[in-house]
């Protein structure tokens, strides 16, 4: 493998290239007119305009994608998160033309990217799985029937869904009706596939995923858990590796669930198995996500594997050459994700300029970054502008370094997430570990991180003013002098 096509832009871009020239291998960047200056057109060896702004004009274009890539001679594609990484077509394409797909096989992404065809994939290792329905429904009066069964609350899903859209809770049965025609209607919008299914509802969980690695020789490791309760609009914003609620026997039960998982659909690559953990530790499996996550970099700096490197080995042909047993957790890392949001206005997208950018930087501080100052954020995209890291021998120690990170992290021209990282590592419930994927709901508020602020701003202008009280005193007595 001599040249790797990364069919993404920002942080991921920049991510996957840095792994592929450390292993020696030449990068090709794709970019859309409105990328056509960003950092990860400038970083990789040859770059490509494939298109127009819009992302279905240009990064969801996997059919330019390969022509560029035959042009170019590229040997593998990289499709980072996101756009076409967990599109099977476009896998299957790659498969078609002789370039390597860095992930799994189409069929793996397939039958794991529709959740009713996962269930039904796993049924037979013995892994557990909320009560709920093992077919679509489109049938409202049917499906009500069946939520009666089930009990309420319930969680309505899209089949084909992912990021919160699609999924509504129904608390009871006055609302199922609305609640139903309004995930239907979202599905068909969001992934052009109207069909649900319906589960019940667990009342208060943690969200705790595994990272899966497997080869085309039969081998599976799991990399262990990462905790991603911290969520807004069912969207992951503040991860961390370990989970502070998992006992050794616990990760062991986890792990070896998600190594099934990946077993029972011939997975190569690497992979994340995703499950909702109850208030009595109890655990079912949720979805599997076929390619590299957002969160991959809490991971890396606990196991002290490279997962890049790694995915780009097995893609070769290469047997990992770590067992299970070698892996061993060293201590603990925190990610926020850094978007241009406003906390302060129901985390709206913030779009401008980046007047001022400036990242944070010291020991122990990762920043896997996509922009620089004077840049503009596109409407086209994920507002994410960057992935901000900590690691420390503790939990306490890697909290400690984001919330001094986070000080230190300089952006003007766009609001972000920022002050809403640190309410988070701030907080009381944050910081016990005893939390769920309600924190939201259940702690933060608008009104609160309006107050923080401007208690923040009201100690800076005293600071302020007492400096500039004691320069004027100090110029008093030069002058007397």
């Amino acid at each position: 493998m001599k040249k790797i096509l990364v069919a993404n832009r920002g942080e991921i871009a920049i991510r996957v290239m840095k792994t592929a020239k450390k292993m020696g291998i030449k990068t090709v960047a794709v970019f859309s007119e409105a990328d056509r200056n960003a950092p990860h057109v400038k970083y990789a060896d040859q770059a490509v305009c494939i298109g127009l702004a819009p992302s279905n004009e240009s990064y969801l274009r996997g059919d330019k994608i390969i022509e560029v890539s035959k042009s170019l001679h590229v040997d593998a594609i990289h499709p980072g998160y996101g756009f076409l990484s967990e599109n099977a077509d476009f896998a299957e394409l790659c498969e078609d033309n002789d370039i390597i797909f860095i992930g799994p096989r189409s069929k793996a992404i397939k039958l794991m990217g529709n959740k009713l065809a996962a269930k039904d994939t796993i049924k037979d290792y013995d892994i557990p799985m909320v009560p709920g329905t093992d077919e679509a429904i489109t049938d409202i009066p049917e499906a009500k029937k069946i939520a009666k069964t089930i009990g309420f609350p319930i969680l309505i899903k899209a089949s084909a869904g992912g990021g919160g859209k699609g999924m509504r809770i129904v608390e009871n049965e006055a609302e199922f009706e609305s609640q139903m025609n309004r995930a239907i209607s979202e599905a068909k919008s969001s992934f052009g596939d109207g069909s649900v299914f319906i589960e019940k509802y667990v009342a208060s969980p943690r969200h705790i995923e595994i990272q899966v690695m497997a080869d085309t020789h039969g081998h599976i490791i799991h990399l262990f858990e990462r905790e991603c309760s911290i969520q807004r609009r069912h969207q992951k914003i503040v991860e961390e590796a370990p989970s502070a609620a998992l006992t050794p026997e616990l990760r062991e039960k986890m792990g070896q669930a998600a190594i099934n998982v990946a077993r029972s659909c011939d997975y190569v690559g690497a992979g994340t198995v995703e499950f909702l953990l109850d208030e009595n530790f109890n655990f079912y499996f949720l979805e599997m996500n076929t390619r590299l996550q957002v969160e991959h970099p809490v991971t890396e700096w606990i196991s002290g594997v490279d997962l890049v490197e790694l995915q780009i080995k097995v893609a070769r042909g290469e047997k990992l050459n770590i067992k299970q047993e070698d892996l061993k957790i060293n201590g603990h890392a925190l990610e926020l994700r850094v978007y241009a949001e406003d906390p302060m206005n129901d985390f709206l997208p913030s779009v401008g300029n980046l007047e001022v950018y400036k990242l944070p930087e010291g020991e122990n501080i990762r920043v896997d970054n996509g922009y620089e100052e004077g840049m503009d954020i596109p409407i086209y995209y994920d507002p994410m502008l960057s992935k901000l890291i900590t690691y420390g021998s503790t939990r306490e120690e890697a909290i400690a370094l984001m919330i001094t990170a986070i000080n230190n992290y300089q952006i003007k021209g766009v609001q972000s997430t920022l002050p809403f990282g640190r309410f988070v590592c701030e907080h009381d419930a944050f910081r016990s570990g005893v939390f769920d994927t309600h924190f939201v709901k259940n702690h933060y508020s608008f009104s609160l991180l309006k107050e923080q602020h401007l208690i923040e701003a009201e100690i800076a202008a005293k600071i302020a003013l007492k400096h500039f009280l004691k320069e004027q005193k100090l110029l008093r007595v030069r002058n007397k002098q």
